[in-house]
């Protein structure tokens, strides 16, 4: 119902209605003074115009209860409502921190997140991670296997260790062998710049400076997380002979190129069978990669 006379506001209370030809008010004076002639159903709309008091009154109240005065005394010297003196007395005003940027890209700063789990994260992401966009934040999802639950676990450790104080989640998703690792943030676009939109294998992957950097002081973490998502350690045949060996899989040439690089830092010989494989089969090349990234568990 529309009252007569009224114009209800958006929230549809009725005690805020507020009258159709309601003067402005110049002074704060003036709106008491019509707060106090005008009908009571009136008086709150009236008396709501100045929600928030300034400064000073706080600061007044604050040496006033500071001299062991009671609420009533403060309220008469300093023109405050009484409830208004126990409301401040009993909830202090909350110390508000200087807002600081959430990333270091953000403020223009190179970022520096922890190297060795970062270098691990980054390789698991360039084989099984995407970033989506949600509401309020990008997701981070990596997608493994549940036959792995080692893999898994290392996942949600570098995920904690990156965003400390924060928990990563881990649950399956799709089929009963697949599961998604997972975090919100709103800053991951900004320590993978190699997120955009398209298939990862259709857009140009590349490290920035600060990857570079990261990447060349811990190859093996890199090469471990890129084995553990798109890679495999097998033991073939070999006339008769266990012969075992590391074979990585990828659509991206970018992601074959940046493998390579690291296999590379660690003195690996690799050879590539075909298109989208990169492979090791020397015994001193998979010793060297036997130390760091092993059989998956």
């Amino acid at each position: 119902m529309r009252a007569v006379g009224f114009e209800p506001t958006r929230s549809f209370e009725h005690r805020l209605l507020r009258p159709a030809c309601l003067p402005s008010f110049q002074h704060a004076r003036e709106a008491q003074f019509y707060a106090g002639s005008c009908p009571p159903n009136l008086r709150c709309w009236a008396n709501t115009r100045s929600m928030t008091r300034p400064a000073d009154d706080r600061a007044l109240v604050s040496r006033l209860l500071a001299q062991g005065l009671n609420d009533c005394e403060i309220a008469r010297r300093a023109g405050i409502p009484r409830s208004t003196i126990r409301d401040w007395r009993c909830r202090p005003p909350a110390r508000r921190l200087p807002k600081v940027p959430a990333c270091e890209r953000c403020a223009g700063l190179r970022p520096n997140p922890p190297a060795a789990a970062y270098a691990y994260l980054l390789g698991v992401y360039l084989g099984d991670g995407c970033i989506s966009l949600h509401p309020r934040a990008h997701r981070l999802r990596l997608t493994l296997d549940a036959a792995y639950p080692g893999i898994i676990k290392q996942c949600v450790t570098a995920l904690e260790v990156i965003r400390p104080g924060k928990r990563a989640w881990a649950g399956r998703h799709g089929g009963p062998r697949c599961i998604e690792v997972s975090m919100y943030w709103q800053h991951w676009p900004c320590l993978f710049p190699q997120h955009g939109p398209g298939r990862k294998h259709l857009r140009p992957i590349r490290l920035e400076p600060w990857h570079g950097a990261i990447v060349v002081g811990n190859p093996h973490l890199f090469v471990r997380g890129l084995v553990h998502s798109d890679g495999c350690r097998i033991v073939a045949n070999d006339r008769g002979r266990r012969s075992p060996r590391y074979h990585f899989s990828n659509l991206s040439e970018d992601i074959k190129r940046l493998y390579c690089l690291g296999l590379q830092l660690l003195g690996v010989e690799w050879t590539r069978p075909c298109d989208r494989q990169i492979a090791v089969y020397r015994k001193a090349s998979v010793a060297i990669l036997d130390r760091f990234v092993g059989p998956k568990c």
